[in-house]
């Protein structure tokens, strides 16, 4: 069997009996071809952070409609990924994935040819739609076609193109804006997708397996709906108000978060004990594999999408890097993290949690050089000090993400694939949204009295705190990790 051929072969008894199907194994093409996937949404929430300049210029946007760019795509993504990874249970995951790139490609074409600032953000926001279809089926298709150690590698690989997609999405927004293909601008940020969407798309057609929950049920419509209204209460005021002005919204919002969350989880438990089946299932989070591990995701996530957003604008604004530069600055993260992430199946087999324990550790030193950097060197940064400050800090972080990831889904049932990791995607996506916005209105508002780099050294030392929170959080977690 070739490598790409991913048809199920029958298998007959001694006796002749009727052939069954064994389970669909995705091939090595096919695991690049979902990587590839889940590499497009999340290189796209924060390929526009180095692009914001030069769109607000073209378009006269403004900071609220800057923020609504970066904030639309993130509230309609992080919404909708529970919904997308149900009904990739329900109508196939392999279909759910072809119709998610194609209206991603879509999606990204309307974004780069937008005329206005509203029409642009109006793009973005069914972008992120299209993601939240897209990208729950990726690790619902490595669970449910992959076991033992391919399963641990193929989830080691998604940990490592998550990370290095968050940091190349800058590098690659940077060279793009800088580059200025054909006149394009900022919008070859966006226009770049279209051709990896059709590729991927074409790729995905011969390649990926399809795969469904063998028990199917349909949406979950009072969870889903008051999941939707807990997020957006809690995200959309703290990534938009400050931008607004915070009006009255802004702060009435935050006050629905605490009761549509109760009303969720209460609405959740019924439907489970009444045999239904809710959004999320409680039971799901009575699995000590999946609860300590969004236990870590969530801090984890809130520092390193705080972090990306923040050292975006203090390398533009405060030191004057060009785009190009400034995406520049994060590629020994990159590289790090890439590498650090595929020595992680080797180090769990051996030291189990300690892995994540000790990659914790070795991402505050990170943030403590790369503080100390800046506050003695802001005059005139070493390149090399920050590259070496940068290195530290990816492989700190490619030695928990991609392992963190691995621990949620060890017990996941295959029944529940689709809807285990958009309900672990969704706490990673709120997570970054929770920190481009807290992180980023901490930043930005010390920058007016205290200036550029003293606001970035305290943003990174908040940035600290999370990880400090996360080393706590980490012993938590099983010993051995399968």
């Amino acid at each position: 069997m070739s490598d790409t051929d991913v048809r199920t072969l029958p298998t007959r008894t001694p006796e002749s009996a009727p052939t069954r199907p064994t389970h669909p194994v995705l091939t090595t093409l096919g695991l690049v071809t979902v990587l590839l996937g889940a590499a497009l949404p999340m290189i796209d929430f924060f390929i526009v952070n180095v692009a914001l300049p030069t769109i607000d210029r073209d378009l006269r946007a403004g900071p609220a409609l800057l923020e609504m760019v970066v904030a639309g795509y993130g509230v309609a993504y992080a919404v909708l990924l529970v919904v997308g990874g149900r009904l990739g249970d329900i109508v196939g995951r392999r279909r759910l994935y072809l119709w998610g790139l194609a209206a991603f490609g879509i999606t990204s074409l309307a974004c780069g040819l937008a005329p206005d600032a509203w029409t642009l953000v109006a793009a973005r926001v069914a972008q992120g739609a299209a993601a939240a279809l897209l990208l729950p089926q990726v690790l619902a298709t490595i669970q449910a076609t992959t076991s033992g150690a391919r399963r641990a590698k193929a989830v080691s690989l998604y940990g490592g193109t998550a990370g290095v997609s968050s940091a190349l999405g800058q590098v690659l927004g940077g060279l793009l804006v800088a580059v200025d293909l054909a006149g394009t601008g900022w919008r070859a940020v966006f226009l770049v997708n279209v051709p990896i969407a059709a590729a991927a798309l074409l790729l995905a057609l011969r390649t990926v397996p399809e795969t469904r929950s063998p028990h199917p049920s349909r949406v979950d419509v009072p969870g889903t709906a008051l999941l939707a209204v807990a997020l957006v209460s809690l995200l959309l005021p703290l990534t938009e108000g400050r931008a607004a002005g915070w009006p009255v919204w802004s702060w009435l919002l935050p006050v629905v978060f605490p009761f549509a969350a109760a009303g969720f989880v209460a609405v959740e438990r019924r439907a489970e004990r009444a045999g239904r089946a809710p959004l999320v299932p409680p039971s799901l989070l009575r699995l000590p594999s999946v609860r300590s591990g969004l236990s870590v995701i969530l801090p984890f996530s809130i520092g390193f999408g705080g972090f990306m957003f923040v050292v975006a604008v203090a390398l533009q604004d405060g030191l004057r890097y060009g785009p190009l530069a400034a995406g520049l600055a994060l590629a020994p993260l990159c590289v790090a993290f890439f590498f650090a992430s595929l020595a992680g199946p080797r180090l769990v087999a051996r030291f189990g949690r300690r892995v994540v324990v000790a990659g914790s550790l070795i991402q505050g030193t990170g943030l403590l050089t790369l503080a100390l950097v800046f506050r003695t060197q802001w005059d005139d940064v070493s390149a090399p000090a920050l590259a070496a400050a940068m290195t530290v800090l990816g492989v700190g972080q490619g030695l928990v993400l991609p392992v963190l990831l691995r621990i949620v889904l060890s017990e996941l049932p295959a029944a529940q694939a689709g809807v285990g990791s958009g309900a672990m995607v969704t706490t990673q996506q709120a997570g970054l949204a929770l920190g481009v916005a807290t992180l980023g209105t901490l930043f930005l508002a010390l920058v007016p009295s205290a200036g550029v780099r003293d606001a970035l050294v305290v943003a990174l030392l908040a940035q600290l705190a999370t990880v400090v929170l996360n080393t706590a959080l980490t012993f938590r977690l099983p010993r051995v990790v399968r």
